[in-house]
């Protein structure tokens, strides 16, 4: 078969005229989403900085939270702008978007427990049950906290362990605060004889508590009968102090009681 050559020429000129056309438009599209690229990329650093100082500015609102909610934020916007940047070449984005929805849920349904800690953490976070150098109970989980993360808190037991807590653990069960509240109650119990003065006892034990500087004037100090078994009779000395002085008072009045106990009559006569 015999090729024409001026037909040949001519397709070879319509050929070129096409892919001239192409990379023209190509080129415009290129540019085009090279620029988009990169002020969405300096968009989504304005906006994570603008989020970050905003949250800032809510008072009691937690540094963790403010770097997650900014760093969700920028990606938002990274993934918006790429999604632009391919429709500028022509790719359906309705499907990409679908495609992101369906990746989206089948890594939710694999970490579905971690996300249930996120989630956890976010609330521990807003909420504030309990905060870094406090100390907790929840459950079979005791300790002070020293971090409280998005997916775990990190807790430092009266005897030294380290403990790891997932933060869903901690949301799901009541909390234990002990420090929270600037006051505590305490309760010395002291046992003596049926047949000593039950009366010179409690005196003994409120004088005990009056002179002690850690021990709050409101509400003021009581010394009762506590507990009744066999032989002995327990007064117990209740008083209110500071949370930061409950241990202390107590170890100090407990050894004071007794030596005074101990040192002074109380035989009923």
């Amino acid at each position: 078969m015999n090729l024409d050559p001026q037909n040949a020429f001519l397709s070879a000129q319509t050929g070129l005229a096409q892919l001239s056309t192409l990379i023209v438009s190509y080129s415009f599209s290129a540019v085009g989403a090279v620029i988009l690229l990169i002020a969405g990329y300096l968009f989504a650093g304005l906006a994570e900085r603008s989020v970050n100082a905003g949250l800032g500015r809510l008072h009691g609102f937690d540094q963790t939270l403010r770097q997650f909610f900014s760093k969700i934020t920028r990606y938002a916007i990274l993934i918006l702008v790429v999604i632009m940047v391919l429709g500028q070449f022509g790719v359906q984005t309705a499907s990409i978007i679908a495609a992101i929805g369906a990746i989206g849920l089948a890594i939710g349904l694999a970490l579905q427990g971690t996300l249930q800690n996120i989630a956890a953490g976010i609330m521990l976070l807003a909420l504030r049950p309990f905060r870094i150098g406090e100390y907790v109970e929840v459950g079979t989980v005791a300790g002070t906290v020293e971090e409280i993360g998005l997916f775990a808190t990190r807790l430092h037991t009266v005897d030294g362990i380290y403990v790891l807590a997932p933060n869903s653990t901690l949301w799901n069960q009541p909390v234990r605060n002990f420090n929270r509240n600037k006051t505590r109650r305490n309760d010395i119990t002291v046992e003596i004889g049926r047949d000593d003065d039950i009366d010179r006892a409690q005196t003994e034990l409120l004088r005990l508590a009056a002179q002690d500087k850690r021990v709050k004037k409101e509400p003021k100090p009581t010394a009762f009968i506590g507990a009744l078994a066999g032989s002995v009779v327990g007064v117990t000395l209740r008083y209110w102090t500071s949370d930061t002085d409950f241990l202390s008072s107590k170890l100090d009045l407990t050894k004071q009681a007794k030596e005074a106990l101990d040192a002074k009559s109380i035989s009923a006569p």
